[in-house]
């Protein structure tokens, strides 16, 4: 038996936290390369290594920050999109939070201090959790759906 999703005007909200979550790693990927200037790491070098250059942890955290983005986005994108599914409105708030913290983490981390990454950017892994919990919660609708 087959389920039929209708897409409320609410899902709209999570397709543009979406949008403004690709708007803000275009903004990351600027701010590395600009780090790649001012501390003179060329590419292909993804990381800068400390006996030659001065300035490589600086840099690295910089990189870093933008890195951990791009690997936690995809999972972002996928729970964002899924949850939203049933629970649009609640799914683009966590999804919004989740950005701003990840503005945050950026901020903290290319200060060249990893901790200050967690000082507010931390609380994205609550975001997370939520949209994790509005995926699971879609699928167990579908499921229980399916069965009646």
């Amino acid at each position: 038996m087959a389920v039929s999703i209708e897409l409320t005007k609410e899902y709209g909200y999570v397709v543009l936290v979406l949008v403004a979550y690709a708007f803000l790693n275009f903004w990351m990927s600027f701010q590395v390369g600009k780090a790649r200037k001012k501390y003179k790491v060329f590419y292909p070098t993804m990381y800068a290594v400390e006996s030659e250059n001065k300035d490589a942890k600086l840099f690295n955290c910089v990189q870093r920050g933008h890195q951990n983005s791009l690997e936690m986005m995809p999972m972002f994108f996928v729970m964002l999109l899924l949850g939203g599914l049933q629970h649009p409105t609640i799914a683009a708030g966590l999804g919004a939070f989740y950005t701003v913290a990840r503005f945050f983490y950026f901020k903290g981390y290319a200060t060249g201090v990893p901790e200050n990454r967690l000082k507010i950017g931390g609380l994205n892994f609550l975001a997370v959790f939520g949209l994790i919990i509005c995926t699971a919660s879609f699928g167990i609708n579908l499921v229980i759906r399916e069965t009646l």
